[in-house]
């Protein structure tokens, strides 16, 4: 089944399979996204299906529908459990957000104090994610030295925390 083959049955099925699919789920729009779904899953399968008949669309679309208002009524059991106290947490006191601040001034304030290269390191470390081989192939040095630099940063954090 070539691409034009697929976008023909497109236009003359999409409708009354979304229609099909609306019945059952009753959003229109979700209706319109899985049928999107449907004849793209069709469109990368299109060499293993030669002669598409409407009623393999309409098994499809029935499928869709289905696994649609399943998924959502285990969304809606899973959340229809949470208790409203799990929804938020307990507003912080005044005090307690003081204290985070300082500890975060803390924590700046020892990162401002290491060599640049230390804090360089440590800030692509925790912060961006990358890994000691990759900092040791930018920076030009070795895997051991990244690890002696970040212990140096973790140690004068943990000094002021």
């Amino acid at each position: 089944m070539t691409t034009d083959q697929v976008a023909a049955l497109y236009a003359a099925e999409h409708a009354r399979l979304e229609r099909q699919i609306w019945r059952r789920v009753g959003c229109r729009s979700t209706a319109c996204d899985l049928v999107h779904d449907i004849f793209l899953r069709l469109w990368e399968r299109a060499t293993e299906r030669s002669g598409l008949e409407a009623a393999y669309l309409t098994r499809c679309a029935r499928n869709a529908a289905i696994d649609h208002v399943r998924a959502e009524r285990r969304r809606h059991e899973f959340f229809s459990r949470i208790l409203p106290e799990q929804y938020t947490s307990t507003p912080s006191s005044p005090d307690e957000v003081l204290a985070a601040r300082q500890s975060i001034r803390s924590i700046d304030d020892a990162l401002a104090a290491l060599p640049k290269q230390t804090r360089h390191i440590f800030l692509l470390n925790r912060i961006h994610g990358r890994s000691f081989s990759e900092i040791a192939g930018v920076l030009g040095i070795s895997q051991r030295a990244v690890a002696k630099h970040m212990a140096r940063a973790v140690a004068a954090c943990e000094r002021v925390a």
